[in-house]
């Protein structure tokens, strides 16, 4: 077990008490992996401290503002690459058939997408391999980086450290695209209703579907951006 990914895993999931308790053990992981620079590991600290110790339902309330209530911080990855697209279905299946040929069989409401989910995954697997599918992504988690400085979000540091594990420097024409994109901002709750208008999402089988590699699907996040996604705009969180 990668106890590294892992500890990033628990810090993006949905804030709880027991999360709470479990913070020093997380940051003594955090703080001893040098694979990560001093730098990052200090720019870690606040984020974890704040997670340690402030009042839990303002923590809850952080989360949803920033992941849930906007798509451009959306933490499931396939909402950056697919859009709404059937694309998106098609590689849903195939990841999740990648979990079950792993063994892993993750005890969540979350979809197989969801960032944590699938860090969780990774910290079961080599670290060559789960370098790899990082390197996949490394564009997204760079402007995830970048958006959540714009809004100081002490979150930033945990997407910078997932760059830095993946040992590789993002396409910036890539970030630079997805930046471009409008930001949500969470507090026009009549734009936000537009955008997270539910719709159908197909998780069908579909003819490309099927590759048993989690790189090979994530390999697509080197395109940037599909059409504006809409999903459920309350999700369920399941405790870790």
């Amino acid at each position: 077990m990668d106890r590294t990914l892992k500890a990033l895993s628990l810090i993006l999931s949905y804030p709880t008490r027991e999360l709470q308790h479990a913070m020093p053990e997380i940051g003594a992981v955090l703080a001893s992996d040098t694979r990560l620079t001093a730098a990052a590991r200090r720019a870690l600290r606040p984020l974890l401290e704040e997670l340690g110790g402030r009042d839990i339902y303002d923590l809850e309330e952080q989360f949803v503002l920033l992941f849930d209530r906007s798509r451009t911080l959306s933490l499931n990855l396939f909402e950056h690459v697919h859009g709404e697209s059937r694309d998106r279905g098609g590689a849903m299946v195939s990841l999740i058939e990648t979990y079950r040929e792993g063994g892993f069989d993750p005890v969540t409401s979350e979809l197989p997408d969801h960032l944590p989910v699938l860090l969780e995954f990774l910290a079961t697997r080599p670290f060559d391999e789960a370098r790899e599918t990082l390197a996949d992504a490394a564009h997204i988690f760079s402007a995830l980086v970048e958006r959540l400085e714009r809004r100081e979000s002490n979150y930033a540091p945990v997407f910078a450290a997932l760059v830095q594990l993946a040992g590789i420097k993002a396409d910036r024409d890539v970030v630079a695209e997805m930046l471009a994109q409008p930001d949500d901002d969470p507090t026009d709750l009549e734009a936000l209703d537009e955008v997270w208008e539910e719709s159908e999402v197909l998780f069908g089988p579909d003819p490309n579907a099927g590759c048993p590699q989690v790189r090979d699907m994530l390999a697509r996040m080197d395109v940037p951006a599909g059409p504006t996604p809409t999903v459920n705009p309350n999700p369920q969180h399941a405790a870790e």
